[in-house]
């Protein structure tokens, strides 16, 4: 191959050479017979912007040398392909057209003698295969996508037969194409052909309707694949019955956004006019996609089209629709346990259904509720199409797909795009191919693509994951139908990503009630006089001759009879059915509903045994030597019961709730080994890079994803919002989410802010997702400090003024807040958090400020017997082994202490500061309690403490400035339980802390020791503490 890759630029001055020749002598020849012949193809149309661009008449093109093809099938992609052709004639000089085994002997020494076939040269072949390949690479450039013809888009030079030097003499010459393992027109099966009839078949299958780009995906087979789909002898046509189906389902989705418009004129419905073809083609989509395996379909989508949708493709009931427009009802369940949130405008909603297909078999298809953010539902789906998979054991990943639907705009423009597609092909991650559907208004809001992008399409981000992509013209509904079907094809064959670009419009503005001519005027000018897609295809059919106007007009009044029976039978609509609880969540309880409180403490034996589990290592293999001493650390802690730390404590855990039948998934940039090198749950043989993680082994033949450990991509909106849906899908799981840093976690804000904290109340879908968030002021920086605990705090929805009903048996505080809030202390009451997640008939999101240099400080540690269910162990209190909320002082005080002057109240690691700066001092008479769980806020347990130290100061202490951490949480809720015991007022809380700032922390290590000193000085000060001074 060397001689070959040498001798590639010889090969190009060589050819440049014979064609400046033998154009020169056509120049010569034109000019001595007369004007010079007019182009063979013309320009084309296009889409990118909304101004009309007015150009000179282009100069009849010209033979220009090879020097100018600069993406020629000699560079790139393409030499791979020359090389395997280099390779074959090697091997046997026949087994290549003649052509080219003249193009190889000239390289050894042997000069060609053939003139080829019909007096085919090799230069005439090299142009002609040029010519063919411009059009699988370009022909979309000249394919007619824009059904409104904006913009007039100037040809590409190299889809002109003269840019190869050919002209009109050369139309009827008949040319070989056949090329050794490609397929379509270079099949080597392809009869001789004229150049007239191949220009004719590249225009056929690149320029009409549909605009393919696939060849910049670097695999043979996937693009045979698609040129013996796309370069077809003949074009694909529809049967009479295919062509009945395709007119019902259009019809459909025309007349139910016209019966909207009709019914509610002035209301909010985001419409699909001028996008009305994207119905028939995603049921087309569907239908296909069930002949071929697919059992189950996940969806995303934004606003514009939902409730069509909704209606006509997920099959939610009319009247619901109807009666969600006329104001809506709450939804009315019989017995205990209504609850109906605070919901959502009509076009967010989700649902799911199980709906026939044209073959004959039923498909699930559920549709992800969104917010207004565009895009951030994306990885939700894929998420929840990932955790389908797993449930129901789809191993082949071609039994469950997502399907996400996207805006132009706001798929060039929104990063989490970006973010999804890289998490297609990632071991832990991938669904088998996500089919993205782009309705294209050539517009955004107000804004138009040349504002909006700076590349030619919206779709071409999908070209980083070598997604092939189908420009489609909206208004030829047969064309949307046959790539959707296309797109469902080759996600079942090759398992991966593939976009549909439906080029279309907006009839209205934004929403109905808006004016888009205000911006958009010459495109709304045409759009006023243009038909409906309905309307041309109906013109179309009839013309056929295979359907007639008699059975237009009854599917048009079936179709109409039908949305006004739904209409009237509306006003009497009550849903019954909250549709979130699928069979996985079947039994859970509402917030409304009184939730038993259960024990999360295991018995020794179980704790011993997977224990030994956590800290076995194969005897084969050979780890690096810290990590050999970590895992006999870890062997000893089991054995003795002592000294059990932060990542011992959160393995139990795992395998516990693995043992019990759970699935458990954790997820996060480096969690494998852990961002501060505590975790080590996937450790590396140092001689074979083999992978061990103990966690795999903990029962027998246990499934290779029943535990699952994966450091993600560099992502926090994408893998978050990944883990949000996986975690949706069925409730028996623990998912775990971990920032690398809990600063870092805003990059994800719009799903901490949209869905996690608000999903529930909007939209009736609860989840158990964890978010560890590390958190702690050690001297890092603003950086690498804080997981910003206020914003969360926040956003919680307790009342600050109000103590809910206490009581264990009739405490529902949990379950009526939006989530929960820790900021925990030992390894114990880590492990209790995490299985309390679980041993519950509910879920709660929860969000924790997980350690730093707690993993592996002296005191943070456990005894193995704060881990069991035994009476009487250290764990064991009055109700049993659970999270403790609030953990009183360790000094053992009695029910009443008198004597104490100072109660501190303080979460997380300044704790242990704090208690050793009262052993330095000797300040036996300061106690300090530690909040566990800032939210919602523990009220019985700061009572009994309250109750505890009478005559104490009350302090809260925390390291944090005080715009910051969660000083103004607690201060209310403080006071509010002051307040019940008759304690003072809200000034007589006092702060101990950083002062307000800009920066979470400073960046001076020797500032942050200074500051850290100053909290614990004036924390254990004999004079009372002067608040706010």
């Amino acid at each position: 191959m060397a001689w070959f890759r040498a001798a590639s630029g010889a090969a190009r001055f060589a050819l440049r050479r014979n064609l400046a020749r033998s154009a020169h002598h056509r120049h010569v020849a034109r000019a001595g017979a007369g004007p010079v012949p007019q182009p063979l193809l013309q320009p084309g149309r296009g889409f990118h912007s909304t101004q009309p661009r007015h150009q000179a008449s282009p100069l009849p093109p010209r033979p220009v040398p090879l020097s100018r093809l600069s993406d020629s099938f000699l560079d790139g992609t393409s030499s791979v392909y020359l090389e395997e052709l280099q390779r074959a004639w090697e091997a046997d000089p026949t087994s290549v057209d003649e052509s080219w085994d003249n193009f190889f002997r000239n390289f050894v020494g042997q000069a060609p003698t053939s003139p080829g076939i019909s007096g085919q040269t090799i230069q005439e072949s090299m142009r002609l295969l040029l010519l063919v390949r411009a059009y699988q690479v370009n022909g979309h450039m000249k394919a007619n996508l824009d059904p409104l013809g904006l913009e007039e888009r100037e040809m590409p030079d190299d889809l002109d037969p003269a840019f190869y030097g050919f002209t009109e003499a050369d139309l009827d010459r008949e040319f070989f194409l056949g090329v050794w393992r490609i397929s379509g027109f270079l099949s080597e099966n392809r009869p001789v052909q004229t150049l007239r009839s191949i220009l004719e078949r590249l225009k056929q299958a690149y320029c009409r309707t549909v605009g393919y780009e696939y060849m910049h995906i670097p695999d043979r087979e996937k693009c045979n694949w698609l040129r013996e789909r796309i370069e077809t002898v003949k074009p694909w046509e529809y049967s009479r019955e295919r062509r009945q189906v395709i007119l019902d389902r259009l019809t459909w989705s025309t007349l139910f956004e016209n019966f909207l418009a009709t019914k509610w004129k002035a209301a909010k419905r985001f419409g699909l006019e001028g996008g009305e073809t994207l119905i028939p083609g995603m049921k087309e989509m569907f239908d296909r996609a069930a002949d071929l395996g697919v059992e189950s379909i996940v969806i995303g989508m934004p606003h514009r089209g939902r409730l069509n949708v909704l209606g006509n493709v997920v099959r939610k009931p009319l009247r619901q629709i109807f009666s969600e427009f006329s104001g809506g009802t709450k939804p009315v369940e019989e017995g205990e346990g209504l609850y109906t949130g605070t919901g959502d405008v009509k076009y967010h909603l989700g649902t799911s259904y199980d709906r026939p297909t044209r073959g004959g078999k039923r498909i699930h298809l559920s549709l992800v509720a969104n917010p207004s953010h565009l895009e951030a539902v994306d990885p939700v789906v894929v998420g929840k199409t990932r955790a389908k998979q797993y449930y129901s054991n789809d191993t082949e990943r071609t039994k469950n797909m997502g399907v996400l639907i996207h805006g132009d705009g706001s798929f060039a423009g929104q990063g989490v795009v970006y973010e999804t597609l890289h998490l297609s092909a990632l071991p832990n991650y991938t669904t088998g191919g996500t089919i993205h559907i782009v309705v294209n208004n050539q517009v955004a809001f107000t804004t138009d693509p040349k504002s909006g992008r700076s590349s030619q399409y919206c779709t071409d981000v999908a070209k980083a994951l070598d997604a092939p992509i189908f420009h489609v013209n909206g208004d030829d509904v047969e064309a949307v139908v046959h790539v959707c079907e296309l797109a469902a094809e080759w996600r079942q064959t090759f398992h991966s990503d593939v976009v549909v670009d439906i080029v279309c419009y907006r009839r209205f503005g934004h929403n109905e009630i808006d004016e888009p001519s205000f911006t958009q005027p010459k495109m709304y000018q045409i759009i006023q006089n243009h038909p409906r897609a309905l309307t041309i295809y109906e013109k179309q059919v009839l013309e056929s001759g295979q359907i007639f106007k008699d059975d237009i007009e009854r599917m048009r009044n079936k179709v109409n009879s039908i949305l006004e029976e739904e209409f009237i039978n509306s006003k009497d609509h009550v849903p019954r059915k909250r549709d979130w609880l699928s069979a996985y969540w079947a039994g859970f309880k509402s917030p409304e509903q009184i939730s038993r409180i259960r024990n999360t403490g295991v018995k020794p034996e179980i704790l011993k045994r997977v224990g030994e589990a956590i800290a076995t290592i194969p005897e084969n293999f050979k780890p690096h030597k810290a990590i050999k001493r970590v895992y006999q650390q870890r062997a000893e802690m089991i054995e003795t019961g002592e000294g059990i730390d932060w990542a011992v404590a959160e393995a139990l855990a795992f395998a516990t709730l693995i043992v019990e039948g759970n699935h458990v998934r954790l997820s996060g940039q480096d969690v494998e080994r852990g961002t501060f090198s505590h975790r080590h749950a996937v450790i590396h043989d140092q001689e074979t890079g083999e992978k061990y993680c103990p966690l795999d082994h903990i029962i027998m033949n246990q499934d290779e994803e029943m535990f699952t450990v994966s450091n993600s991509s560099l992502s926090e909106f994408g893998v978050l919002g990944f883990e949000l849906g996986y975690s949706m899908e069925n409730p028996n799981s623990l998912v775990i989410w971990e920032a690398q840093f809990g600063d870092f976690a805003n990059g994800a804000q719009v799903i901490f802010d949209q869905f996690l904290s608000s999903g529930e109340a909007k939209w009736l879908r609860q989840t158990g997702l964890v978010v560890l968030l590390p958190h702690g002021y050690d001297g890092q920086g603003p950086e690498h400090s804080s997981g910003r605990v206020e914003r969360y705090l926040q956003m919680s929805d307790d009342n600050p003024y109000v103590i809910p009903v206490m009581d264990p048996t009739l405490r529902k505080q949990i379950q009526e807040c939006n989530w929960q809030i820790v900021n925990v202390t030992t390894p114990a009451n880590y492990f209790h958090v995490l299985r309390r997640q679980v041993h519950r008939d509910f879920r709660k999101p929860l969000i924790m400020m997980s350690p730093k240099n707690l993993l592996r400080h002296k005191n943070c540690k456990s005894h193995l017997s704060e881990f069991d269910d035994v009476l009487g162990h250290q764990g064991f209190d009055k109700q049993g082994t659970r999270f403790k909320r609030l953990i009183k002082d360790q000094n053992d005080h009695k029910e009443i202490e008198e004597g104490i002057s100072r109660l501190i109240l303080c979460s997380g690691k300044v704790y242990y500061e704090l208690d050793e700066a009262r052993k330095t001092t000797k300040r036996d008479d300061v106690a300090i309690c530690r909040v566990e769980q800032l939210c919602p806020f523990p009220y019985d347990l700061i009572l009994r403490e309250l109750k505890r130290y009478p005559n104490a100061e009350i302090v809260w202490c925390q390291e944090e400035p005080m715009n910051m951490g969660a000083y103004f949480y607690i201060n209310p809720r403080l006071y509010t339980a002051m307040r019940a015991l008759g304690r003072g007022s809200i000034e007589d809380i006092q702060y101990v802390g950083r002062p307000p700032s800009a920066a979470t922390a400073t960046g001076f290590s020797s500032l942050h020791v200074q500051e850290q000193n100053e909290i614990l000085q004036k924390a254990m000060q004999p004079e009372p503490i002067k608040f706010p001074i």
